[in-house]
């Protein structure tokens, strides 16, 4: 239960808004740093463990080889006899009371094999038999047993009340021709030293254990750092350029819908030039072609007894219908077929839109155009002309062609062109939704990605056409 419970407060933690908003590098840090110092506890103890087991086991074989070869000397036949003499008890009272084991040992036990004590510093002890420690049952086997300050055997209340620290070592006595266990030796060493040089080694397996560690933590933090700090800016690239196309899309999406509105638009223009085509040539040519064809089947042309003084005057009629007729058809169509502009740069085509006007209307045009003549593709040079044609002539229709002037400027980048007159100007709310001329020049501007902007007031109409080369198809 509480493993599961572990385990749910976990995936709560790492679903928390506020570590999903760390980075990858921070995350790791901070994960990676309770996970490096959990390792580095774990395997400092084990380390500390198993070199304090090890320098225990080397301290207390070699006091036991040194303690042995001092004391088995001593000892009689254990096989044989069952309690050591007086003069035995004597010799070893003599040795372990003097010289070098007398100021390493404090305590010293011999057992027999079945928890008998045979010989004690404790002369109190001798002869009492006792539990088998765990550590007395392995010396009984044949193996050398060492401890450190774990001193909690029966019989070691003395030892344990001296509050020092001592290294407790049982040794087993093993017959010289049979290798039999015979006796187990016990000595408590005073183990000041000992102690000392256990926590250095302590303290070197902790240090090398935590430098290791660290090193291979610092080195890990660097190689994700690194990659976190190219994961973010592959990823703020990446957000950069979605940006960017989702604007693209925008813009292909308002394009498109302004195509459309573009196509149906012209095909309304397109609509309303050929009904207003069809009643030029209704209202103007038909009428005069008519009025030509009566009076050809008049009694003045038809009867033979008319004079001829009258039949004259009727034909010099029709002739003149028909001359008015055919003059209003080429009118027609100067304004319907454009001049040779093809191989005209943009200041012969203001030139020959401006020398148009002024010879059908008599009127003057001032004229200031930019020293640069930039390179213009066809439709923006048809764009151009037809621009001017209707701008002019509106100028000429509704404001008297009073003032009239035309500017031409390039600043590297834009092509702008500007009509303007000195008439009395016009409400734009009141041009009427079927009017051909400012929506098809807005429209005919628009389509080639340029911009058009209409003023006007009580001093004058300007019009200004503006086209974006960089933007266009090249010339």
């Amino acid at each position: 239960m509480r493993r599961w419970e572990l385990l749910t407060s976990m995936q709560a933690f790492f679903n928390n808004s506020s570590w999903k908003a760390l980075s990858l590098a921070q995350q790791f840090l901070l994960l990676g740093g309770m996970v490096s110092l959990i390792a580095t506890i774990i395997v400092g103890a084990f380390v500390a463990s198993l070199i304090e087991d090890a320098v225990t086991r080397n301290s207390g074989s070699a006091t036991a080889l040194y303690v042995d070869s001092v004391i088995a000397p001593l000892l009689p036949d254990m096989q044989n006899g069952a309690a050591l003499s007086e003069s035995v008890k004597q010799a070893l009272d003599e040795t372990l009371g003097q010289g070098a084991l007398g100021k390493r040992l404090m305590a010293f036990k011999l057992w027999r094999p079945d928890g008998t004590i045979l010989y004690s510093n404790n002369k109190e002890q001798i002869g009492r038999k006792l539990p088998i420690s765990d550590g007395l049952q392995t010396a009984i086997t044949g193996k050398m047993v060492a401890e450190y300050d774990n001193i909690d055997d029966v019989g070691s209340e003395s030892e344990r009340e001296r509050g020092i620290p001592l290294l407790e070592v049982y040794n087993p006595v093993l017959q010289p021709w049979s290798g039999d266990v015979v006796a187990v030796l016990e000595f408590y060493e005073i183990a000041t030293d000992f102690q000392h040089s256990l926590s250095h080694a302590r303290l070197q397996s902790w240090m090398a254990v935590v430098a290791f560690t660290m090193t291979f933590f610092a080195i890990l933090s660097a190689l994700v750092f690194k990659g976190s700090r190219m994961i973010d800016s592959q990823r703020r690239a990446l957000k950069k350029r979605i940006h960017e196309l989702s604007e693209l899309l925008t813009q292909n999406g308002e394009l498109n819908a302004k195509l459309q509105r573009a196509s149906q638009r012209t095909t309304a223009l397109n609509e309303r030039y050929l009904r207003r085509l069809g009643a030029e040539l209704h209202d103007g040519p038909a009428q005069l072609v008519a009025l030509a064809a009566l009076k050809v089947d008049s009694d003045a042309i038809s009867n033979p007894r008319t004079s001829r003084k009258i039949r004259d005057g009727e034909i010099t009629s029709i002739k003149s219908s028909l001359d008015d007729a055919m003059q209003e058809i080429r009118t027609i169509c100067s304004g319907l077929v454009l001049p040779q502009i093809e191989g005209a740069n943009l200041g012969e085509i203001i030139e020959r839109a401006l020398k148009a006007h002024m010879q059908r209307t008599g009127t003057m045009v001032r004229l200031s155009m930019s020293p640069t003549s930039p390179p213009l593709s066809l439709s923006a040079k048809i764009c151009v002309f037809r621009f001017l044609q209707e701008a002019l002539n509106n100028g000429f229709r509704h404001g008297g062609g009073v003032g009239q002037y035309v500017v031409q400027t390039f600043d590297g980048h834009d092509v702008s062109i500007t009509v303007g007159d000195g008439g009395p100007g016009f409400e734009p709310e009141e041009i009427k939704p079927s009017s051909l001329g400012l929506s098809g020049l807005r429209e005919r501007v628009e389509s080639l990605g340029g911009h058009f902007d209409l003023k006007t007031s009580h001093k004058g109409t300007v019009l200004r056409m503006s086209l974006n080369l960089h933007e266009m198809e090249p010339a």
